[in-house]
């Protein structure tokens, strides 16, 4: 896998007979006390030092994918367009800069349905961002979260469930990567002998939770099993040599897992 073109809010990669194009949508700022130690304890002061702040907060990129077999695009995620934070919602001109038509999007697939990761399918002028959009998957413990927004009732029939252990079409299958939200999901894509994990927010600070994996994130629905779920995907990703792209990893959010000592290493592609 290797960087064949990139620009401000996006670089493609080769994979075998794929390419994998990473879309900025943004960035959020969060408060430090997001993060949560053993007993849902937040982090205070000491908070170590390798962990670069902004303006005293924590600065998470916003990352979707895009899988583009030559035909037609898959596309991991959407941003939040103007749903929350006005520093998100730069996914159209992403795909623009990447040079990918908007119209060649057929297949959205949701790791999750928190919203930077779902409102996306509308535009902030409240047009279908994906005009030719055919396929829409949603972790089937999540079908009745995205049912609920209201803002999305257009796309509540498309939608249909998958589950881990399910295989999408040649290259995609799912691995279980739940505790974050409750179908919480990870795309293993696979093509000319790679592969590569997109996997959500299965880390979203990855100054600190590579090194620590343990440490979880205020706003995982389970903690527990979140941090079951990020120690099988880091050992997972180490030990098969797969690639990894994170929603949340500093953008463009595509690297690989190395063991380091008792823990893991992220070194960005």
């Amino acid at each position: 896998m290797h960087r064949i073109a990139s620009g401000d809010l996006h670089s493609t990669y080769n994979l075998g007979d794929l390419r994998i194009t990473s879309l900025r949508d943004g960035y959020v700022d969060m408060p430090i006390g997001r993060l949560r130690q053993h007993g849902n304890k937040p982090f205070g002061d000491e908070l170590p030092e390798q962990v670069p702040l902004a303006g005293g907060q924590l600065r998470l990129s916003v990352n979707a994918f895009a899988i583009d077999d030559g035909n037609e695009v898959i596309l991991v995620d959407t941003g939040a367009s103007n749903a929350w934070h006005p520093t998100m919602g730069r996914l159209p001109e992403a795909l623009d800069e990447a040079g990918i038509d908007a119209g060649r999007i057929r297949a959205v697939y949701f790791t999750h349905t928190h919203l930077d990761h779902i409102h996306g399918l509308v535009l902030a002028d409240g047009r279908n961002a994906f005009p030719r959009l055919a396929r829409l998957l949603v972790p089937r413990e999540e079908l009745g979260l995205f049912r609920a927004e209201a803002r999305l009732e257009r796309f509540h029939g498309m939608a249909e469930p998958f589950e881990a252990g399910d295989r999408i079409g040649t290259h995609v299958d799912i691995v279980d990567a739940h505790g974050h939200e409750a179908g919480h999901s990870c795309f293993r894509v696979s093509s000319g002998g790679e592969r590569i994990l997109i996997w959500g927010d299965t880390v979203h600070v990855p100054s600190l939770q590579f090194d620590r994996p343990e440490v979880t994130w205020e706003f995982d629905a389970d903690q527990d099993r979140a941090r079951e779920s990020r120690l099988r995907l880091l050992a997972l990703a180490a030990d098969d040599h797969c690639f990894v792209a994170g929603a949340h990893l500093d953008s463009p959010g595509i690297g690989r897992v190395v063991r380091s000592d008792a823990s893991f290493r992220f070194e960005p592609l």
